[in-house]
């Protein structure tokens, strides 16, 4: 850990030395992602210095893609909105002082129609932000009726120093009660359910009043470039998104945020990104200090052609037990270059390393393919013979997007299917488990499930978005998951260790395997802007889960409104 917290530190004081221009990133959502996406799309043809696949984005990146790509699709009221919107968003990424205001509030509040409070001197930059999330909801179906709601206060600071640091802090508290569904997830993820619930996406907890969850929410972190234009460097606490799609088998939002050191390199038609994290293994009751493990991911990618972007992704979880739980970072593994594989074999095959291909090919105008393979074990002869044998662990997605459909503007639609085999993103022991703070760091589901998503986003006046979805999963669970005797892990669970399998499950392995479960989830989202980022949300999920064991099987219809401020709508769509 020495070693690393040096190299640390060495990043941070020659990139202070020799940095240049700087700003924070766009906190990621799928909703904005998509927005901006689609204007590329537009074209056919990648023409920006986006590589779509590495999340989120710096208003850097944003600027210059607004003062090109975007200001051409100005023909239509919407798009001009959507131009104006990301403008005012990043206005301190370029030239736009026009939109000061000539009369901010109060002399000194909103100067700036995106920020509260700013601060724009020569050397520094400062924005401060509210924010708040008010949802009022019931939950009902054939499951127990609840009330729920949502209650989020916070702040979001950011800014840059002498145009060489950027920074970046999000601060919230939360109450909220949910539907049963998500309360069935909780009890899942959670090791000691009367003390430390774990809601998804988040890294602390507690229960309030019934049926309710208290938590907070922190991410934070500073920016710099170690080599002007071409390499960035980020430290903080906070997450990551790698893929194109709705969901990501190979890294994405579905844990809680970790601490980690990320170099981004953009050169020619190539990005590659490093990641060094540490993470928590075994969550379980607060005062104790939690097991530390770590992980370290590369991806690169590289535009062939107008056409096609294609990303090349590795990655190896590790932990070294030892007295303190405080773990030890093996500095082998802070190899930038690819590839983790070899190391992982001369240090003796101990830990859990992946790899994976993820693509994006534009075939027509308006219509995109993209996909992930993620291999975490592969042996081509087992596979031919079609012997199940567990060791052979794979994940699948396939996905098509469509925009403007059938000539309908600002209507787009997206499939997707993600197919993952059972004891996927499992390992030895919660060290080496593809997981953090008790939750997967790639599908919210584990492994051994296929899905089906289908995805309808619809812009129809300049204000308000629609967004419908349905998803169907079909899952292989099991009948409990404290235990981790063999006849309990059908490879689902990827919090359960596979050490037993090897030997009593060894073949006639199949996707869907154990306590057969289906799911079909239909959602909508209506979302009305009524000034910058304030938004007014009414939504209605239904939710259907059917399983081989009565008592996990019920229906959840669950109806919410509110309103929020500069922060992304809660989606639990699992």
């Amino acid at each position: 850990m020495k070693q690393y917290l040096f190299i640390l530190t060495t990043f941070l004081f020659f990139g202070l030395r020799i940095s240049f221009g700087q700003g924070d990133y766009i906190p990621y959502s799928y909703t904005s992602a998509a927005q901006l996406e689609r204007y590329e799309l537009l074209q056919g043809r990648f023409t920006s210095e986006i590589h779509w696949s590495i999340l989120p984005l710096t208003r850097k990146t944003v600027s210059h893609f607004t003062d090109s790509i975007l200001r051409q699709n100005n023909t239509h009221k919407v798009d001009r909105f959507n131009n104006a919107y990301w403008s005012t968003e990043t206005w301190d990424q370029g030239d736009r002082d026009s939109l000061r205001s000539s009369k901010p509030f109060l002399k000194t509040l909103y100067t700036y129609p995106n920020a509260l409070f700013t601060v724009r001197e020569k050397d520094f930059t400062l924005m401060v932000n509210p924010v708040f999330n008010f949802q009022v909801g019931s939950s009902g179906g054939n499951e127990q009726a609840n009330y729920t709601y949502l209650n989020t206060r916070g702040i979001d600071v950011r800014g840059a120093i002498a145009n060489r640091v950027g920074f970046y802090t999000f601060f919230s508290e939360t109450q909220a009660s949910f539907a049963n569904y998500v309360n069935d997830k909780v009890g899942y993820y959670s090791t000691d359910s009367l003390n430390s619930p774990i809601v998804p996406y988040e890294a602390f907890g507690k229960n309030f009043k019934q049926n309710g969850y208290d938590f907070i929410t922190a991410r934070g972190y500073i920016t710099f470039e170690l080599v002007k234009k071409y390499i960035h460097f980020q430290f903080g606490y906070d997450k990551n998104f790698i893929g194109h799609g709705y969901r990501s088998l190979i890294l994405s939002d579905q844990a809680a945020p970790y601490t980690f050191g990320k170099l981004t390199t953009k050169i020619w038609k190539l990005h590659y990104q490093s990641i060094f994290a540490q993470m928590n293994g075994n969550v379980g009751t607060p005062g104790n200090l939690y097991p530390k493990k770590y992980a370290a991911i590369h991806y690169l990618s590289i535009q062939l052609g107008k056409k096609v972007q294609l990303g090349v992704f590795e990655s190896v979880i590790f932990g070294r037990e030892d007295s303190t739980k405080a773990g030890t970072f093996d500095i082998s593994y802070l190899n930038p270059v690819l590839f983790y594989r070899a190391i992982e074999q001369a240090n003796g095959s101990y830990d859990n390393a992946l790899l994976g291909i993820n693509f994006q090919y534009l075939f027509t105008k308006k219509m995109s393919a993209y996909g992930q393979i993620v291999l975490d074990e592969f042996v081509l002869q087992e596979v031919r013979n079609r012997t199940g044998w567990w060791g052979n662990k794979q994940g699948l997605q396939i996905g098509l997007k469509y925009i403007n459909v059938f000539g309908i503007k600002n209507l787009d639609v997206q499939g997707e299917v993600n197919i993952v085999r059972p004891y996927m993103y499992a390992h030895k022991d919660y060290y080496t488990s593809y997981t953090h703070y008790n939750q997967p760091l790639a599908h919210p589901m584990g492994a051994n499930f296929t899905e089906f998503i289908s995805i309808a986003r619809y812009q129809p006046i300049p204000r308000l978005h629609l967004t419908g979805k349905i998803i169907l999963i079909q899952w292989g669970d099991d009948s409990s998951h404290v235990t981790n005797s063999i006849t309990q892990n059908n490879g689902g669970n990827i919090f359960k260790s596979y050490d037993p399998i090897a030997t009593a499950n060894t073949y006639d392995n199949t996707i869907g395997q154990g306590v057969a479960t289906s799911i079909q989830l239909f959602s909508l989202l209506g979302s009305y802007q009524v000034k910058h980022n304030l938004f007014l949300d009414a939504q209605v999920l239904i939710r259907n889960q059917s399983s081989d064991i009565e008592s996990k099987s019920y229906s959840t219809l669950w109806v919410s409104t509110g309103v929020r401020y500069n922060i992304a709508a809660r989606q639990y769509t699992f």
